[in-house]
C-alpha cells in the first residue's frame, strides 16, 4: 500500500496564487527598505548551536531546531552518559548545528565574520525563512518568513525614527489599519529599579511580555512563583494599567524614574524619539505601551512591536535596539537596531480583511488561444512581440476545444484572451476578448501593446 503523503506539523505548500500573493507583499516590503537605502543579503538556514544558543533566553533555546550530526553519532556518546540520559547533555555529542531561530542573530554573527568588508554603519535588509519548534495555531507556524530590516554600528536615535517610518510606510502601501507600540529596555529595567527587583529583570520582563495573552492575574501568579514580594508585584500592577495618552504615559514615569538611572536614560530615549516622530507626516498611530516587553534577551534600548487593529493575530512586525549582540562573538560595542516584518501573519491579515490588489491574483495578462498549426506558428510570432514589451503572456499548448482554454483563462483569471483564425492572419490582426466584460474588439498588436 502506498505511503500517504504528508509534510511536517506547522509547515505549508504554497499554491501559485498564495505565491503570487505572498511575492505582492515582499516585494512592497522589498521596495520601502530600498527607499531608505537598505542593501539585501543571505545567510544559511543552518547555523552552528553555539552561534544561536543562549541568545534568545531559556524559553527560545527550547524552541530550537536541532539538526543531528551526519554518521553514526551515538557512537560519540559516553556509556555512561547513555545509560542514565539527560537531553540538555546528550544533545552536545550528536548535534553541532541547528536550524536558525530569527534572522537577527545571524546577522550578527555575519557582521563579525565580514566587518572588515562592511561600510559602517551597515545597513542590510534580509528575506528568509526561519524555524522555531513551536506548537502551531493561527498565525503560528514551525517554519515562516521574516523580512529584517538592520542598521549596525551607529547609537544615534534617528535609527529608530526611520525605522518607524518604513513601518509607516509599509503598512500604508499594504493597507493594513495598525498601531505601532514603543517601549525601551532601559525603562523597563528602571521599573525592576523602581519596585526593588532588578535580579529579577529577566523574569519580569518574560512575565509582562505574557500580558495580552493571560492576563494580569496570571502575570501577577508567575511573578510570584519566581520569588517577588507581593509589594513589588502591587507596584508594578500600579505601572502595568496606567491609561493616558502618550504625554500622561511620560510625565508619570519620569516622575516615577527619576531616581534611577537607567530608567531615566531610557525615559530620555522614549522622549527624543517622539519629539522626531511628532514632526513628521507618521499617519499610523504610535503608542508609549509601558506593557510592551519583548522577551528577548538581546535587547538594551527601544523596543517596537506593531499589531493590526482589525484582526487578532499577534504582533505583525517587531523589533528593538541591541548594543552589544556582535559582542558575543568578539566584536564588543557595536550597537544595532532592526525591526523584522512578519511575512505570513500579514498574509493571514491581508486575507481575512480582503486587502489584496485584484491585479496581484493573475500575473499572465494575455492569453492566445491555440486553433492549429498555422494559427501557432503566426501567434507564436505576436506573443513574442508582447513579451519584449514587457507584457505578461502565453500560448495555449495544444489545439483543444474553446471552451477548456476559455476555462483556462477563467481558472487563472487571465484578464485578456486573443482568438487568432484564418481571417485575422490574412488582416495582420487580432481579435481580443476582454474576459470581464466579454467584448471582443479587432485591434493590430501595437494597438494591444498600447492597451496594456
Amino acid at each position: 500500500m502506498a505511503q500517504r503523503p504528508s509534510i511536517p506539523k506547522g509547515t505549508r505548500d504554497f499554491s501559485p496564487i498564495e505565491m503570487v500573493r505572498r511575492n505582492y507583499i515582499i516585494d512592497t516590503v522589498k521596495s520601502v527598505f530600498q527607499l531608505y537605502g537598505y542593501l539585501p543579503i543571505e545567510t544559511p538556514a543552518m547555523e552552528n548551536l553555539s552561534t544561536l544558543t543562549g541568545k534568545y533566553g531559556e524559553e527560545g533555546d527550547r524552541l530550537l531546531f536541532k539538526i543531528l550530526n551526519s554518521g553514526n553519532f551515538l557512537n560519540k556518546i559516553p556509556n555512561a552518559k547513555i545509560q542514565n540520559p539527560k537531553a540538555n547533555e546528550i544533545v552536545n555529542y550528536i548535534s553541532e548545528k541547528g536550524l536558525r531561530f530569527d534572522l537577527t542573530v545571524p546577522f550578527a554573527r555575519y557582521v563579525v565574520q565580514h566587518r572588515n568588508d562592511i561600510t559602517f554603519p551597515f545597513k542590510r535588509y534580509q528575506i528568509q525563512p526561519v524555524w522555531r519548534a513551536d506548537r502551531p495555531q493561527k498565525g503560528r507556524y514551525r517554519e515562516f518568513f521574516q523580512c529584517d530590516v538592520d542598521v549596525i554600528g551607529s547609537h544615534s536615535l534617528l535609527n529608530e525614527v526611520e525605522l518607524i517610518q518604513i513601518i509607516n510606510d509599509v503598512f500604508n502601501k499594504l493597507q493594513i489599519n495598525n498601531v505601532i507600540k514603543i517601549n525601551n529596555r532601559k525603562v523597563l529595567y528602571g521599573i525592576a529599579e523602581y519596585i526593588g527587583e532588578t535580579e529579577k529583570f529577566t523574569d519580569i520582563t518574560v512575565a509582562v511580555d505574557k500580558l495580552d495573552k493571560i492576563g494580569i492575574e496570571k502575570v501577577k501568579e508567575e511573578l510570584s512563583v519566581c520569588g517577588l514580594s507581593k509589594k513589588a508585584i502591587d507596584r508594578l500592577q500600579q505601572i502595568l494599567i496606567f491609561k493616558g495618552t502618550n504625554e500622561e504615559k511620560i510625565i508619570f514615569l519620569d516622575k516615577m524614574l527619576e531616581n534611577t538611572e537607567t530608567g531615566k536614560n531610557g525615559m530620555d530615549e522614549i522622549k527624543a524619539v517622539f519629539d522626531y516622530l511628532n514632526m513628521l507626516s507618521i499617519f499610523t498611530k504610535m503608542e508609549f505601551d509601558l506593557t510592551l516587553a519583548r522577551g528577548l534577551d538581546y535587547y538594551t534600548g527601544a523596543i517596537i512591536e506593531v499589531i493590526a487593529k482589525d484582526v487578532r493575530i499577534g504582533s505583525i512586525c517587531g523589533g528593538g535596539r541591541y548594543d552589544d549582540l556582535t559582542g558575543i562573538f568578539g566584536l564588543p560595542d557595536v550597537s544595532g537596531v532592526g525591526v523584522s516584518f512578519g511575512a505570513d501573519r500579514i498574509y493571514d491579515v491581508m486575507m481575512e480583511k480582503n486587502l489584496f490588489p485584484e491585479e496581484t491574483l493573475s500575473t499572465t495578462q494575455v492569453l492566445f488561444i491555440n486553433f492549429g498549426k498555422e494559427e501557432e506558428k503566426y501567434c507564436l510570432h505576436q506573443v513574442g512581440k508582447l513579451r519584449a514589451a514587457g507584457i505578461n503572456t502565453e500560448i495555449f499548448p495544444e489545439a483543444a476545444k474553446l471552451k477548456k482554454q476559455l476555462n483556462y483563462a477563467n481558472n487563472k483569471k487571465i484578464p485578456f484572451v486573443v482568438l487568432v483564425g484564418e481571417n485575422e492572419m490574412k488582416e495582420n490582426v487580432l481579435t481580443v476578448k476582454d474576459m470581464n466584460s466579454g467584448q471582443q474588439t479587432k485591434m493590430t498588436v501595437n494597438e494591444l501593446k498600447f492597451r496594456m
